[in-house]
């Protein structure tokens, strides 16, 4: 896989490769990256690039050119008044209406129910490390999570979001409703991290915007808890997400 830092760079362009499928993955702080998603596009030889538009003089990515959108989490709120923010935005409202594949991860998640006219707030608790995903009725047809039984995964969010107009509300936990959707037939939002690594966990502990979230919980994070469960819940889900490619 050819995996750069920004779209085109330090390898093939975009376009490059007759039939190729490239996947734009929008990052918000350098530090949260695709992880176990990056892993499995690789084994698909599916390229993946990365965008920094929160990078003063980034690079603006040709959208068009990829046959699929990722957007990461990041310590933001999906109701900042940011430039890039209000561009990726008007990006994944152009997908959606295109029915172009797009996967949103926590803060990718909550801009994509925002970019679809669905409020983003304040979540009554952060929900911080491990806790159950509960499946609803409907996520039992779903393309990505057909056939899944409550498994714990890894979420780290202080916010929440109402489901869109018309959309398909597939999971919830404990202590935020809302944890995964799906708007067409090739829009998934999760407000869940699957796609975290023990490495990444440590390594968000660390990181100075999350410092005050860490100082929060009753206990040290264990990044290895649910390793496994996660690593194959995780390489099913984004196995089954490439395949709408």
């Amino acid at each position: 896989m050819s995996e750069s830092r920004g779209p085109g760079a330090g390898g093939r362009g975009p376009g490059s490769g007759a039939g190729e499928k490239r996947v734009l993955a929008f990052r918000h702080v350098l530090f949260e990256g695709a992880g176990r998603l990056a892993e499995v596009l690789a084994r698909r030889n599916i390229p993946l690039d990365y965008a920094d538009l929160y990078v003063p003089g980034a690079t603006v990515p040709d959208v068009a050119a990829y046959a699929a959108l990722i957007f990461l989490g990041g310590p933001m709120s999906a109701n900042d008044d940011l430039p890039w923010l209000r561009q990726e935005i008007e990006w994944i409202t152009q997908a959606a209406a295109s029915n172009r594949p797009v996967l949103g991860i926590c803060l990718g998640a909550q801009l994509l129910a925002r970019s679809l006219g669905a409020r983003v707030y304040r979540n009554p608790v952060k929900e911080i490390g491990w806790f159950d995903l509960h499946f609803t009725p409907a996520a039992a047809g779903d393309t990505l999570f057909a056939g899944l039984e409550t498994s714990p995964v890894f979420h780290w969010h202080g916010e929440t979001f109402d489901l869109p107009a018309g959309a398909q509300w597939l999971a919830s936990s404990a202590c935020c409703r809302h944890q995964a959707f799906r708007v067409g037939t090739r829009q998934y939002g999760l407000q869940f991290h699957l796609e975290v690594t023990p490495p990444m966990i440590a390594e968000w502990c660390l990181q100075e915007e999350n410092c005050g979230d860490v100082r929060e919980l009753d206990r040290p994070l264990d990044p290895h808890r649910h390793e496994a469960q996660l690593a194959s819940l995780s390489d099913l889900v984004f196995g089954r997400w490439c395949d709408l490619l």
